[in-house]
């Protein structure tokens, strides 16, 4: 972890809250290097912090508007994880053009995600404990009626989930690897 030379003249310019900022910066980009082939430690870790936010949530019967925030927010980079990066509307647009042109491209595209496995993971613990954090204070306590809010919810996940679902439906792909043939030694 070792600054390099011109890390080391960069921060001698700047005011020491900037130096240790950077630092701090430094620190974080290593251990989070380091933490990207530990894919189960990486979930563990984040399925800790999602327990400890709604355990203190549930017990303290407070913060569900962060609760429900968070919650959407979830929801909406898990639905960037399943969507594919390019659109295949568009895609199958082009196939159609060439089909009635007499050329059909067996071209294999793989599924890419618009966001990639490690980002989700990286959002969705930032915001985990942006959410944790946020309920140490009293302020951020805004009164809600959770019942509305929790339903609300649920329509939500059930509408864009089916709505995904049948994108994956009409355009064949799978965007998970469960279940998918490993190939290679045994």
């Amino acid at each position: 972890m070792e600054l390099e030379e011109g890390d080391r003249s960069q921060l001698n310019t700047l005011s020491p809250i900037s130096v240790r900022y950077h630092r701090a910066l430094i620190f974080y980009r290593y251990y989070l290097d380091k933490s990207v082939p530990l894919i189960k430690e990486r979930w563990a870790a984040l399925a800790l912090l999602l327990f400890l936010f709604e355990l203190r949530v549930v017990l303290t019967h407070k913060w569900y508007l962060s609760c429900y925030t968070h919650g959407i927010f979830l929801l909406n980079q898990f639905l960037s994880f399943l969507t594919p990066k390019f659109d295949l509307s568009l895609q199958q647009d082009e196939e159609n053009k060439e089909l009635e042109a007499g050329e059909r491209s067996d071209e294999f595209r793989p599924f890419i995600r618009r966001l990639p496995e490690f980002k989700f993971w990286n959002y969705s613990t930032r915001a985990t404990l942006i959410a944790l954090i946020s309920t140490l204070f009293n302020f951020t306590d805004i009164p809600v009626f959770w019942p509305i809010l929790f339903v609300y919810f649920i329509i939500i996940f059930i509408l864009t989930m089916n709505r995904q679902i049948k994108h994956m439906l009409k355009y064949r792909y799978i965007p998970l690897d469960i279940g998918k043939k490993k190939y290679g030694s045994k």
